[in-house]
C-alpha cells in the first residue's frame, strides 16, 4: 500500500475517534506517567500489545506538544522478573535528590509491579521506579526495585507522587484496598509511611484505586487554596453505575489528609459511566498554571467486549480542573484544554431563537465530530435539549428538564449496545439554572459524548456506537418552548490524518 493510501486510512476504523486519544491498535485502560519535561507532555497507558483484552499490562508510551496532536512511541515499561507492569506516576528529579542523574534533571517512573507470593495464587503488589535520561525515550529499571512494599496489603498500587514544596519532600499517596495510605521520600527510592486516609470517607461500593493529590485556589484565588483528592472506584456487580471516580477536597500537611466535608459525603468527578481512573500531569510549568487531567474513557463493567475490533479504549479529552465556593462547599469544575479550539472549522452560529415543538433549527446539518455550545434561558415547564447521531432507529439524547432541574444522556438507542446488558441507560445529574438560564458545551467523537453544564460544573461523559452514516441532529422541545440566547456549532477537524 503506498503512504498517501495509508495515511488517508489511518484511525479510519468502525468507531474510531477522530480527535480523542486512542491506541493504534490493541488494548489499553489507566492513563499513567503523565508529566511534561522541556515542552513535551508525556502520556502512559496500561496497554496490552498481543490482544484486544486486558492482559499483561506494558506500559505505551505517546507524547504531544499541545495535548491535541499525539505521537505513537515504542512501549516505554514492559513485564520483567518482578511482574506486571501496573499503573503509576512520572514526575521530573529536577534536582537529582535520586542521585541517578549525575546532578543534571531527568525522568522518574513510580509504578506498581504486579505478580503472585511464591508457590501461591495470592496476589502481590509492590511499588518500583525506572528512570529515563534521554527524554523518556528509554527507560532503565532500578536495580534495587522494588522500593515500597506492604505484604499485609493485597490491593497496594497506582502510586501517584508529587514533590511537597512545604515539607522538601516527595510525596506518594497509592491505593491500598479500601484506603489511601501516604509515604514521604527525600530521594524516590527510600519510602516511610506517614498516614492514611479513607477507612470511612466517602464511597466504598468497590476497591479504591488510581490516587491523586493536588492543590488548587479557590475561585482563583491564590490566597485560598484547598487540596483534592482524586480515588477512583472498581466495578461492583451489585450497582448499576459499574466504575466511577469520586473526590474529596480537604487541607494535607505534607503527611495528613483530612477531608473538609463529612465522612458520608460523596463527590463525584463525572455523572456519565465513562469517566474512570483519570489522573493529572505533573509539572506543568508554573507559568501555564493549569492542573490537566484524563481519564479513561471506559467502564470496568463492559470495556472487554466494547463493539471495536482493532483497538479497544479511548481517553476523555483533556480537562482542566478548578475549584469553586458553593453553599454547598468547595466543588469541582471541569473545563475542556482551550487547545481542542485548533481543530475547529465549519462554524455555524444562531442567535435568540423561540423553540417550539415541532421545529428542527439543525435540519441541515449533519457530523459525528463536531463541538457544540449552547445557551438556553427556561421560559415553560418542558424538556428540551438535542438529539445527534441521529438516523433510522437510532439518536443519543443530550437534554434538560426543567421541572428536575436535571440534565441527561440517554444512550438507550444510541446504537449497538447489545454486547452488554448494562450499557444502555439514562444518566444524569443535577443542573440548577442560573439566573434562569442553563449552558450545555457538548463534544461529540464518533463513538463518544462528553457534556459540561453550566461551565463545567457538571459532567457527562459516555460512550456510544453509532451507525456510521447516522450523522443527523436535531434541536428539540418537547411541549411549552424554550429560548436560544446563543448556538455555536464547529465541525472538528481529525488529528490523525
Amino acid at each position: 500500500m503506498n503512504n498517501v493510501l495509508e495515511k488517508q486510512q489511518y484511525y479510519t476504523e468502525k468507531y474510531r475517534p477522530q480527535y480523542h486519544f486512542s491506541p493504534e491498535k490493541n488494548w489499553m485502560n489507566d492513563p499513567n506517567g503523565m508529566v511534561f519535561y522541556e515542552g513535551e507532555y508525556h502520556l502512559f497507558y496500561q496497554y496490552h500489545p498481543h490482544g484486544t483484552t486486558w492482559g499483561p499490562m506494558h506500559w505505551g508510551h505517546a507524547v504531544s506538544k499541545d495535548l491535541v496532536y499525539w505521537e505513537h512511541l515504542p512501549i516505554g515499561l514492559a513485564p520483567d522478573e518482578h511482574g506486571m507492569i501496573f499503573s503509576g506516576s512520572a514526575v521530573v528529579d529536577w534536582n537529582d535528590s535520586s542521585g541517578l542523574f549525575e546532578g543534571k534533571s531527568g525522568l522518574v517512573a513510580i509504578f506498581t509491579h504486579a505478580d503472585t507470593y511464591p508457590e501461591t495464587n495470592r496476589a502481590r503488589q509492590r511499588q518500583s521506579i525506572a528512570y529515563s535520561k534521554d527524554h523518556g525515550r528509554t527507560w532503565i529499571k532500578y536495580a534495587g526495585n522494588p522500593v515500597l512494599q506492604e505484604e499485609h496489603i493485597t490491593d497496594f498500587r497506582d502510586p501517584k507522587v508529587f514533590w511537597h514544596r512545604e515539607t522538601n519532600r516527595w510525596v506518594m499517596v497509592v491505593a491500598s484496598g479500601q484506603t489511601i495510605r501516604m509515604y514521604t521520600s527525600i530521594n524516590l527510592i527510600s519510602w516511610e509511611f506517614a498516614s492514611e486516609f479513607g477507612e470511612s470517607e466517602g464511597s466504598h461500593q468497590g476497591v479504591w484505586e488510581c490516587p491523586d493529590l493536588f492543590e488548587l485556589p479557590v475561585d482563583k484565588d491564590p490566597n485560598q487554596k484547598k487540596w483534592v483528592l482524586f480515588v477512583s472506584i472498581g466495578d461492583n456487580p451489585n450497582l448499576q453505575e459499574g466504575s466511577r471516580t469520586q473526590y474529596f477536597t480537604g487541607d494535607f500537611d505534607g503527611r495528613t489528609f483530612l477531608n473538609d466535608n463529612s465522612p458520608e459525603t460523596v463527590l463525584w468527578i463525572d455523572h456519565g459511566r465513562d469517566n474512570y481512573a483519570g489522573v493529572s500531569w505533573s509539572d506543568v510549568p508554573y507559568e501555564d498554571g493549569r492542573r490537566i487531567y484524563i481519564g479513561w474513557m471506559s467502564n470496568w463493567r463492559y470495556a472487554n467486549v466494547t463493539p471495536t475490533k482493532e483497538w479497544r479504549s479511548a481517553m476523555t479529552l483533556p480537562r482542566v480542573v478548578e475549584l469553586q465556593s458553593t453553599e454547598e462547599g468547595n466543588r469541582l469544575v471541569q473545563k475542556p484544554i482551550q487547545e481542542v479550539q485548533r481543530l475547529r472549522t465549519n462554524h455555524v452560529s444562531i442567535q435568540n431563537k423561540v423553540i417550539k415543538p415541532g421545529t428542527n433549527l439543525l435540519n441541515n446539518m449533519k457530523s459525528n465530530t463536531f463541538e457544540i455550545l449552547a445557551e438556553f434561558e427556561i421560559t415553560s415547564e418542558t424538556e428540551f435539549g438535542f438529539k445527534v447521531c441521529k438516523g433510522e432507529n437510532e439518536e443519543t439524547i443530550i437534554g434538560y428538564e426543567v421541572e428536575n432541574q436535571s440534565v441527561f444522556v440517554s444512550r438507550n438507542h444510541s446504537g449497538e449496545g447489545i454486547f452488554h446488558q448494562a450499557f444502555a441507560g439514562k444518566h444524569e445529574s443535577k443542573l440548577v439554572p442560573e439566573n434562569n438560564k442553563i449552558t450545555l458545551h457538548i463534544f461529540v467523537d464518533q463513538s463518544s459524548v462528553e457534556v459540561f453544564g453550566n461551565q463545567g460544573r457538571v459532567v457527562i461523559t459516555d460512550l456510544i456506537f453509532p451507525s456510521e452514516e447516522n450523522k443527523a441532529m436535531e434541536l428539540y422541545v418537547k411541549e411549552g418552548d424554550v429560548t436560544l440566547h446563543s448556538l455555536e456549532f464547529y465541525s472538528l477537524k481529525s488529528t490523525w490524518r
